[in-house]
């Protein structure tokens, strides 16, 4: 029999460390066990080689997922040139001979400036992407041709950190949809050695950064002491979507919105929204998708209750509504 499931008892953003080896499945699992419950969703996965931020909402907040699609995210990772792979990364098998060439970090810094603003990148044959309902990297394993179409992306920032004998390490910021290691495929294919992705870290997602993150085993011993250690970890529902201006409203408001009622508002009432970053965050939250006039929406006792959106000049309508809290 399938076990029980309990409700939520955590609302908000976990922000985890993810380990090399785990995939990002993995790692949910393993919080879901720790928490308790299944109610939990994710802000973009990491491949298993990848380390670092890997953003996960719990309970109600799985709901705010499609208000972060267009965050943006920052790398660390290191480039081997001379030997490049099936997978574009370390875990594949070779395509070539193994070099090791000795780089000019004047022609790496050329060829990262020149992949620095929007362009048409190819996925990787071994990724998620579909081909008629099933994930490139299927077909791939199997031996079966992988047609994929280019996709364009967009790189804001691109910094080779340093240079050692055939390896590259690079900064870089980029839009959701990135592949880190095709632009390691393709720097390689430019410099005619052949290149692969050895190692990366996602250092950011947005305002979500690696000195919040948080180790399973971290999670794990918390949980083990009490229910308050376990919640320090979480970012409550409150300090989520920080951009977007909010309102407090009283309680017959707040009764209108949890019907999916239009309302209307007093624009004095309105607290703009923190745009200040964390260090360590992207320099601008979003890849600069146009987003309607939006407001977080709070009851009296600062509770988050919605999400609206205008609809004209000082009256709004609920985008998303969350459930109240039980009474006590």
């Amino acid at each position: 029999m399938p076990r029980s499931v309990k409700s939520a008892s955590l609302d908000g953003a976990l922000v985890i460390d993810k380990p090399r080896g785990k995939t990002s499945h993995d790692v949910v699992d393993a919080v879901r066990r720790i928490v308790g419950f299944r109610q939990i969703g994710h802000l973009g996965t990491l491949d298993p080689l990848a380390t670092g931020v890997l953003v996960l909402l719990l309970g109600k907040a799985t709901r705010l997922a499609q208000f972060y699609l267009g965050r943006r995210k920052r790398y660390t990772s290191t480039i081997r040139f001379g030997y490049a792979t099936d997978t574009y990364d370390s875990v594949g098998t070779a395509t070539g001979p193994d070099a090791v060439p000795i780089l000019d970090r004047a022609e790496i810094e050329k060829m990262a400036a020149a992949m620095t603003g929007r362009f048409a990148q190819m996925p990787p044959p071994f990724s998620a992407k579909k081909i008629q309902g099933k994930a490139a990297y299927e077909l791939a394993r199997k031996n079966k041709p992988v047609e994929l179409k280019p996709v364009e992306i967009e790189v804001y920032e691109f910094r080779v950190t340093e240079i050692e004998a055939s390896r590259a390490k690079v900064a870089i910021e980029c839009a959701s949809g990135t592949y880190i290691r095709s632009i390691a495929h393709d720097m390689g294919q430019t410099l005619g050695s052949g290149a692969h992705l050895e190692e990366i870290t996602r250092t950011a997602v947005g305002e979500f950064t690696l000195d919040q993150a948080v180790t399973v085993e971290v999670l794990h011993e918390a949980a083990q002491q009490n229910a308050e250690k376990l919640a320090s970890y979480v970012l409550p529902l409150e300090l989520l979507l920080p951009e977007l201006p909010r309102i407090n409203v009283l309680p017959i408001i707040e009764r209108q919105i949890r019907h999916g009622s239009k309302f209307n508002i007093v624009p004095s009432q309105i607290k703009p929204g923190s745009i200040a970053m964390a260090q360590g965050a992207t320099t601008e939250l979003d890849s600069g998708e146009w987003t309607p006039n939006r407001l977080r929406i709070f009851s009296a006792e600062n509770k988050l209750i919605a999400i609206a959106e205008a609809i004209v000049p000082r009256t709004y309508r609920p985008v998303l509504v969350l459930a109240s809290d039980p009474q006590s």
